[in-house]
């Protein structure tokens, strides 16, 4: 054994660790979100995004943009993108100076849709969070979630 097979052995037990508080608090999210809203988490997370850009100057985004921002391959956000468009969630548009750019916005339905979701979100986290801290392997990351703060969108 080598002088840091202890080390990675933590550092997998803390990957493990944070995989786990990850799938616990996205099912509960899935669940309430799908109930209450007939959205996935992903689909509710690209309209957070969306809908957050939609008050910045601009107010849209271009697919690789959405793509990182909801970390997915342009593929798979293709799919989800036209999901939503095909529920008047969302619009595309291609690019006035740059015909090759297309852009995607968050209409007024999708927009009121968040707006009715984001509570439901807010609660099904917060639930998730406190279910998640009872476990002593998981606290401390509970802990660590609770007070991190990030920038309101994150775009590429």
């Amino acid at each position: 054994m080598t002088a840091t097979a202890p080390a990675l052995t933590a550092l997998a037990q803390g990957w493990c660790a944070l995989s786990l508080l990850h799938g616990k608090i996205e099912s509960h999210l899935e669940r309430a979100l799908q109930a209450g809203h007939g959205l996935s988490v992903r689909e509710y997370s690209l309209l957070d995004v969306l809908g957050r850009q939609h008050e910045r100057e601009g107010g849209h985004l271009q697919m690789k943009q959405v793509a990182d921002s909801v970390v997915l391959s342009q593929s798979a956000t293709t799919r989800l993108v036209t999901r939503l468009e095909d529920r008047g969630l969302l619009e595309r548009y291609l690019c006035p100076t740059d015909r090759r750019g297309i852009y995607t916005d968050v209409t007024e339905a999708g927009l009121k849709l968040l707006g009715e979701a984001r509570p439901t979100n807010e609660a099904a986290l917060r639930a998730a969070l406190q279910e998640a801290a009872e476990d002593p392997r998981l606290e401390p990351l509970v802990r660590t979630v609770e007070t991190a703060r990030t920038p309101a969108v994150i775009a590429a």
